[in-house]
């Protein structure tokens, strides 16, 4: 197992990184970072971009989550100070590689966030991945633009108050970062290779997942609570895409959890 040097002690300041999902990036969290800070006045709000998509969009992504977090890892080496409290805040596949970080790198993180994520060995693949949304996006690599990001958000948000403003943000963000074809099928293979196996964290983690996602089964959410002993909150509406549906939602969970 490899670590990182041991921090002793840590400040008032608390430092959130976040992890978007499957071919998504940074700027997808919408106003999710400006709510966190609101919240949190003195903290600070570092986003990481997985590799392939974001700033990374015209590299390719990596067919495994344990690659994923060696590539991550110095941009976070990077952007934090010694004897910050470092809280990780994940959704989907980004909660994957969350789960590898703090398996790998036990010291880096003092708490986490995990948004509708799922691991194999605890759920099967068609929690993971229920049926209809594969038929559903099985027409998305055939789209291109708005129609495909309509398409995509239709899946994972299910408030239709914010539909169009989340529509024009992510049409513009693929219009300037497109993910590949290639890359989002490597990221789709990582998803589904990745094992965390008996590995239990040691630090305190909140999971938090939506009780009517269409995309992912809300029992792979359940089995990670169950099997680590962690708390676990549902939203009742909101779908896969919580922080575009709900950010303030989440906010206000984080900040009864820290």
């Amino acid at each position: 197992m490899r670590t990182s040097k041991k921090k002793t002690t840590t400040s008032n300041q608390k430092h959130f990184i976040l992890i978007r999902g499957l071919i998504r990036e940074a700027a997808h969290w919408g106003n999710f970072p400006l709510l966190l800070k609101k919240a949190f006045p003195k903290s600070k709000v570092t986003t990481l971009d997985i590799p392939g998509a974001g700033i990374y969009f015209d590299s390719a992504s990596f067919l495994s989550i344990e690659k994923m977090v060696k590539e991550m890892r110095p941009k976070y080496l990077e952007a934090r100070t010694e004897n910050e409290e470092c809280i990780l805040i994940a959704i989907s596949l980004g909660g994957m590689i969350a789960a590898q970080w703090i398996k790998d790198y036990k010291d880096d993180f003092q708490k986490a966030i995990l948004i509708n994520t799922s691991y194999s060995g605890f759920s099967n693949l068609f929690e993971r991945l229920k049926p209809s949304a594969l038929f559903y996006l099985l027409k998305v690599p055939f789209l291109k633009g708005r129609k495909k990001e309509a398409r995509i958000l239709s899946l994972v948000s299910n408030h239709l108050e914010g539909y169009t403003h989340t529509l024009n943000l992510w049409d513009d963000i693929q219009r300037l970062r497109p993910v590949s074809l290639q890359n989002t099928f490597r990221q789709l293979i990582a998803a589904a290779r990745f094992r965390i196996g008996n590995f239990k964290p040691d630090i305190p983690i909140l999971i938090l997942a939506s009780l009517h996602d269409r995309m992912v089964d809300v029992e792979c959410s359940r089995r990670i609570a169950d099997n680590w002993n962690m708390p676990i909150y549902g939203h009742p509406t909101a779908g896969h895409d919580l922080s575009a549906d709900d950010p303030d939602w989440i906010v206000e969970k984080i900040k009864s959890f820290l």
